[in-house]
């Protein structure tokens, strides 16, 4: 099958996917903020399937294929078509219209079907923005404290030289911060306190599937 042929076949069953009206919650912020952490709680107890990315970096020990990440080769990095990658310490990471397509399948087994949850920066936030334009709901993830953040991440066994150089990049300055892309209509989650943390996400994400259905 030719690559054009290709490209037709999965915009239709993009375009298809929009008729529908799926949705994808993008879970952005900074490193550390507890985007992931929002994401594994949303699939936990509303049955939210987190879209899978795609990395070439090797599998680390207790690592799948498939549940982590998809683990690819160079050749077979190519047989994904990206909607936004990066490269990273020598590594190639990004997110397909292959991974959109298996979470919403999977989506269909929940009590939500057509919902699913993508952790990304902000860079790739507002891609998704401009590429899937509705299809993408935005939510940012942040803390009121990056110094609190630190400490908490120390806690919980980060090393904390590694810690320091996280929260000082410009990378997390930046993504701490809602781009003026996304500011219109992001909603912003603060993770000060994860008991509470989670109740807002209750709040938000009840408040969402209430709108969804009407």
């Amino acid at each position: 099958m030719s690559v054009h042929i290709e490209n037709l076949l999965l915009a239709g069953n993009i375009l298809i996917n929009m008729a529908n009206e799926n949705r994808v919650i993008v879970i952005t912020g900074a490193s550390g903020a507890g985007k992931t952490s929002v994401a594994r709680y949303l699939w936990v107890k509303y049955g939210v399937p987190r879209v899978i990315t795609h990395t070439t970096r090797e599998p680390r020990e207790g690592e799948i294929d498939g549940v982590d990440y998809y683990f690819e080769t160079a050749q077979t990095w190519n047989d994904n078509h990206f909607i936004e990658e990066i490269s990273y310490s020598g590594h190639r990471y990004g997110s397909s219209y292959e991974g959109l397509e298996r979470a919403w399948r999977k989506s269909r087994q929940s009590n939500h079907p057509g919902i699913i949850s993508l952790v990304v920066d902000t860079i790739g936030a507002i891609t998704y923005r401009q590429t899937i334009k509705e299809q993408a709901v935005i939510w940012f993830v942040t803390v009121s404290d990056v110094t609190g953040l630190q400490k908490r991440l120390i806690a919980r066994g980060d090393d904390p030289k590694h810690v320091l150089e996280r929260t000082s990049s410009s990378d997390f300055e930046r993504d701490m911060h809602i781009p003026d892309e996304l500011a219109q209509d992001a909603t912003m989650i603060v993770n000060d306190d994860w008991q509470l943390t989670q109740k807002t996400v209750d709040q938000v994400i009840n408040r969402f599937m209430t709108d969804q259905v009407i």
